[in-house]
């Protein structure tokens, strides 16, 4: 049958069954609640689940989890754009933008073109995958290896370096700040402790949740207590006008661009919908005219990071149905329900249970349609705790921080973590410093690390190798002309400012 009547037969087979219908929206309501939590997200509430799907039936027990896994990525925007705390490191660029934007008074529009852009890139990417998983999930796998990631990982911190920061040197700085911090813990290959000072707690590394609130949550606490005890502060003006259609055609490019970034993030093993984010974003300040808008509320920057985050949603699941390889952790999960009904994720599911597939697949695509109507419902409701004054709002936000540093491991330090976090943070944006070029040489130097000595490995340690794959030499190549350009912009724009 083709691919539009199966389609057809899974939808009729998700929607004919009463518990299976509880369990769709179960999923899709958990999913955004413990996504908006930052420290608790939707991995928490898999992982909770995980242990009673043996009790469900193999398609419900798969599309529970499918269903999670897509409005979870979006159900962390909403703290990330009203009150600079992602929920999740994917929502992480969400925040660089669409905070300011509530701080504009635009946290309408925000969210708006988030609930927007989330469904469609995640409905996009769930076509595509109906259409063509196993075609796309053999030329991933073929295709990209260790070194095009790293090299992947390179370009976006080239780009990155241009995003938030007073001057390209800060930019710079602060990326390298972030790299710092990605090394300090055990050696990924060789065990080898780094930078641990003898305390245990170090040695597994610096988590990146802990961080991620301090450099944004606090620090933004920090900063606007300053304003209210200097006499500048402005509350932030309450707005639930949604971007007009007109503003989303304006911006068509960008969704496109995103859609494709975060399919092809989403398709890569082990990358998924972080990696899919940041790149979103980056490529969003690369390609734009006015990249010094960027940070200061531009809605194209929420539209590109949740485009993409949510385009990898799909993405993900091609290689786990098609080849049997979770392309993250929520998908590792899903191979444990897989092996609690004894089957194995791979070609094979597609000739043994292609009901299951289906049924999955028609899950995912309502899923990211759900999230246009819960969403706008959504939002109507909680915008209106901006109306909340800053001395009740502030502790409020603190508290929230609070459990979900500690939630992510239970160890009080990580909360210790969070708030030397937001001090530094505070006064690196007092500097001209970026805390998102912090974030992403945090995040991305982890998996660039990783990434980096795989393929030192299979290339035989051998660092020329790169560019004999041409699709790893060819992101190398465009990153340094990337650092190339930058320099010269600044150094061009300094000497022509001298002379005028």
């Amino acid at each position: 049958m083709d691919p539009f009547g199966n389609f057809i037969n899974g939808t009729v087979t998700l929607f004919s069954d009463p518990l299976g219908i509880l369990i769709f929206f179960g999923g899709v309501v958990g999913g955004m609640l413990f996504g908006a939590i930052p420290g608790v997200s939707m991995l928490t509430l898999a992982a909770i689940l995980l242990p009673f799907t043996a009790h469900l039936s193999a398609e419900h027990g798969i599309m529970l989890f499918s269903v999670i896994y897509c409005t979870g990525v979006y159900g962390g925007a909403i703290t990330a754009i009203l009150f600079n705390i992602p929920g999740a490191p994917e929502n992480a660029p969400t925040a660089f933008d669409g905070y300011p934007m509530t701080r504009n008074g635009q946290a309408g529009k925000a969210v708006g073109a988030a609930v927007m852009c989330s469904a469609i890139g995640g409905t996009v990417s769930a076509v595509i995958m109906m259409a063509a998983t196993a075609p796309i999930a053999n030329w991933a796998i073929s295709a990209f290896g260790p070194p095009e990631i790293f090299a992947l990982v390179f370009f976006g911190l080239a780009v990155a370096a241009t995003v938030g920061a007073r001057t390209l040197w800060k930019g710079w700085l602060s990326i390298l700040l972030g790299l710092m911090i990605a090394v300090v813990g055990m050696d990924p290959v060789g065990g080898i402790e780094r930078y641990d000072f003898n305390m245990p707690y170090l040695l597994a590394g610096i988590h990146f949740i802990p961080t991620i609130l301090g450099f944004f949550a606090v620090s933004e606490i920090f900063v606007q207590a300053e304003r209210k005890a200097t006499g500048v502060y402005e509350a932030p003006k309450l707005s639930v006008s949604f971007p007009s259609v007109a503003e989303l055609i304006a911006h068509k490019f960008a969704v496109v661009r995103s859609i494709l970034i975060g399919f092809f993030c989403g398709i890569l093993p082990g990358i998924g919908a972080t990696l899919a984010a940041f790149m979103g974003y980056n490529e969003a300040v690369r390609w734009s005219k006015d990249r010094k808008a960027f940070g200061t509320g531009k809605m194209e920057g929420v539209i590109s990071s949740e485009t993409a985050n949510n385009a990898a949603t799909g993405a993900a699941m091609i290689p786990l149905l098609a080849l049997g390889l979770p392309g993250g952790a929520l998908t590792a999960m899903m191979v444990g329900v897989f092996q609690m009904h004894d089957m194995e994720p791979g070609p094979l599911v597609f000739l043994n249970s292609p009901d299951l597939v289906w049924v999955v697949f028609a899950a995912m695509f309502f899923a990211n349609l759900s999230i246009l109507l819960v969403g706008f419902l959504e939002t109507k409701t909680i915008i209106n705790l901006l109306r909340i004054p800053f001395q009740f709002l502030a502790p409020l936000i603190l508290l929230l921080a609070t459990v979900g540093a500690y939630a992510v491991r239970g160890l009080v330090i990580d909360v210790v973590v969070m708030f030397i976090a937001g001090v530094a943070g505070f006064f690196l944006r007092r500097s001209g410093y970026s805390v998102a070029g912090i974030v992403l040489g945090l995040i991305l130097g982890k998996i660039g690390e990783q990434t980096f000595a795989q393929a030192m490995q299979m290339l035989h340690f051998e660092w020329v190798g790169f560019f004999n794959r041409p699709i790893a030499a060819l992101l190398i190549l465009a990153a340094l002309l990337t650092v190339a350009g930058s320099i010269y912009s600044a150094f061009f724009r300094k000497d022509r400012q001298e002379t005028l």
